[in-house]
């Protein structure tokens, strides 16, 4: 004689998974590594499913801004449960690398050449200013012109250096006429002509002293004339005519 009844076992999965490790919160130069860390879980009865929505919010420039990411973990029998966001900030506070024309002296009468900066950034676009000085030096055609360069990013950050122009003027003037040489009779008329000069970057004043050098009598004798043409700067330059005066009238 036999009797039956029956137990039943339910087994069920309630238990939602449980989050082992979520990257952390971290700030990051914006041409630094980003790492895109993934979360883990583990989970009472089965496999765990781990997926991440990831939220991008602007900042005020182009490197600047925020990624939030939210990891789920879901487990074979649709239990599931929500990390707490990792939050990456990503800035930039990287100033721009300026590259400027080198510093140079050149005379006044050459050509002063204006070369631009060139500038790069670890992020974004840059913008490039100048602001020219002209500073007097010690006569008029010396000078010295700083040239202050800024380069901008995006986020605002600035790098500056100058660079210093030196304008001299070591070039003496020239002679573009001295007087010829002459022999004259004593009694005949002497010309005393003027020289002419000109400067490579100025103005030209032109002195002459004259020697008298006594020859064998009364209506023999030497003029020397000396010219001396000099510029703004003090550079001089000399030259001479020589005048003889003789008598050979009886």
């Amino acid at each position: 004689n036999a009797t039956t009844d029956t137990q039943t076992i339910t087994i069920v999965d309630t238990t939602a998974p449980v989050f082992t490790y979520v990257p952390e919160d971290y700030t990051a130069e914006c041409s630094d590594n980003h790492p895109m860390e993934f979360a883990t879980a583990t989970d009472n009865c089965g496999e765990v499913t781990i997926t991440v929505e990831e939220i991008t919010y602007n900042g005020l420039c182009v490197g600047s801004y925020s990624i939030y990411r939210t990891f789920t973990a879901t487990d074979d029998c649709g239990n599931s449960v929500v990390s707490e966001t990792q939050v990456i900030t990503i800035v930039d506070t990287t100033t721009p690398v300026l590259t400027i024309p080198a510093d140079y002296t050149a005379e006044c009468s050459d050509e002063h050449p204006m070369d631009e900066a060139t500038a790069t950034d670890n992020c974004g676009e840059v913008a490039i200013s100048v602001a020219e000085f002209t500073f007097p030096g010690s006569c008029p055609s010396e000078y010295v012109i700083q040239r202050l360069f800024t380069a901008t990013d995006d986020c605002g950050n600035q790098s500056q250096a100058t660079q210093t122009i030196t304008i001299v003027d070591t070039t003496a003037p020239v002679f573009t006429l001295i007087p010829a040489d002459y022999t004259a009779e004593c009694s005949d008329e002497h010309p005393m002509d003027e020289a002419s000069a000109t400067d490579n970057c100025g103005e030209v004043d032109i002195d002459v002293v004259e020697e008298i050098i006594g020859g064998d009598c009364v209506g023999d004798y030497t003029i020397v004339r000396t010219f001396i043409a000099t510029d703004d700067c003090g550079n001089a330059t000399t030259d001479t005519q020589t005048i003889t005066i003789v008598d050979t009238t009886a």
